[in-house]
């Protein structure tokens, strides 16, 4: 954990924001990531997000079984819905979202859209071409050779 905080700290002085995380399997880190939205003009670049790109990459996996991850604070719903996907065994982080929040990053508001139906969101929602997007649905069935995740 002190190493993800120490990576938080130390992005804040290369650009990035005041976050950082780190991946573990079996002792060892094998993904590091600090926040970098700023510093690379990129909404997704989030600690975690950046760190579980690095741990994939020295895998050769888009599986992160088995591994730990530890965040300087609470991951907002993109980074935890990332942790999920990535299937890791366990979460810790040190500050809460509201501690977040009152340093002016306020993620909470996403929490709250997430269960409400696309047209109670915020985010101006309408689907389209419902019929024409299910084909790609019916060409991954069909496909024998699928990598499922």
């Amino acid at each position: 954990m002190r190493e993800a905080i120490r990576i938080a700290r130390e992005g804040i002085q290369n650009g990035g924001g005041p976050f950082g995380a780190v991946i573990v399997k079996g002792g060892t880190i094998v993904g590091r990531g600090n926040n970098r939205v700023t510093a690379e003009l990129d909404p997704t670049a989030h600690a975690e997000i950046v760190a579980i790109r690095e741990a994939c990459r020295r895998f050769g996996s888009f599986r992160l079984e088995g591994c730990e991850v530890f965040a300087s604070c609470e991951p907002c719903p993109m980074c935890l819905g990332a942790l999920y996907w990535a299937r890791v065994e366990r979460l810790f982080f040190a500050a809460w979202r509201a501690d977040a929040a009152e340093a002016g990053f306020d993620d909470d508001f996403i929490y709250r859209e997430i269960p409400l139906s696309p047209e109670g969101r915020r985010l101006a929602t309408t689907r389209l071409l419902r019929e024409e997007g299910l084909m790609a649905f019916a060409d991954w069935r069909a496909k024998p050779d699928k990598v499922p995740y």
